[in-house]
């Protein structure tokens, strides 16, 4: 039986509106930022206005849109697209502060605990040697392991370098050399069980962890109610976590694992200015 390979009927392209849960201000600071930066570059024309590509940037984030789809939706190439988008991620993890920074404005006004945590990013899985070094043991997939820092309100602080998950959270903080950071800011910080031995000062800890269960054995009453305390404590840092990963292009990463860093922070600022308003 012979079969056709040209479309049936009139074969015309589908477009669709899709809402962005996102508000106005959120719109309006990324329009000023680009234009803030056209203007300083001198660069006269774009083939979207500056709104209109935070729209576009603000869909491939949020909702993870093939770069292709948008592009043809908005009659532009895919290149295009995909050159907004880095140059839109560029400027906003340009805004990112660095870690001592973060730590000495915590201790300026008052504070004197924050909490951290790790989290994996999703990557694709390709062959080759460099994806063994993105294998996670403990999540049993590929990916990249960033760590972060929150205040008790939960706001996201500071994120890491993203770095390949087959090394721990406690091997990525000694990349940074976080014990030694927190203790020059003379700041503590609250951590789950996987940050245990990070800190080997039991006198006085600048990292607090729980208590882990002996082998065989029953962990105490008093323990077990630390642990709750901590817990407790670090709900809010999940929850920082969560809302980051509402931005559904970590969901699995697929752009250029040398991105990710400044993808994670780009959508730091991004989720700052969201909850701010």
């Amino acid at each position: 039986m012979p079969t056709k390979s040209t479309p049936a009927g009139d074969h015309t392209e589908l477009v669709y509106k899709c809402r962005l849960p996102l508000s106005t201000q959120t719109l309006t600071f990324l329009t000023g930022l680009l234009s803030a930066h056209l203007r300083k570059i001198g660069s006269r024309w774009r083939k979207r206005p500056a709104g209109r590509i935070a729209v576009i940037v603000l869909a491939a984030l949020r909702h993870d849109q093939r770069l292709a789809d948008l592009a043809g939706g908005n009659d532009i190439s895919r290149t295009t697209v995909d050159r907004w988008l880095k140059e839109m991620i560029e400027l906003l993890a340009a805004r990112a502060p660095r870690l001592e920074r973060v730590l000495a404005k915590n201790a300026r006004e008052g504070g004197s605990v924050v909490l951290l945590d790790g989290s994996l990013i999703p990557t694709q899985r390709r062959a080759g040697t460099p994806m063994r070094r993105r294998w996670s043991a403990k999540h049993k997939r590929h990916g990249l392991l960033v760590i972060g820092l929150t205040d008790l309100q939960g706001r996201l602080l500071w994120t890491s370098t993203a770095r390949p998950a087959r090394g721990s959270e406690i091997t990525a903080c000694r990349h940074d050399d976080l014990v030694g950071r927190l203790r020059e800011a003379g700041l503590a910080a609250i951590a789950d069980l996987g940050f245990v031995g990070m800190d080997d000062d039991m006198g006085d800890p600048a990292v607090i962890t729980g208590c882990k269960k002996p082998k065989g054995k029953k962990l105490p009453l008093a323990k077990k109610l630390v642990n709750q305390l901590i817990a407790a404590e670090r709900a809010v840092c999940e929850h920082a976590f969560a809302h980051l990963k509402n931005w559904r292009v970590l969901t699995r990463l697929r752009l250029d694992v040398r991105w990710a860093t400044r993808l994670v922070r780009a959508l730091m600022i991004l989720n700052q200015h969201e909850i701010a308003h």
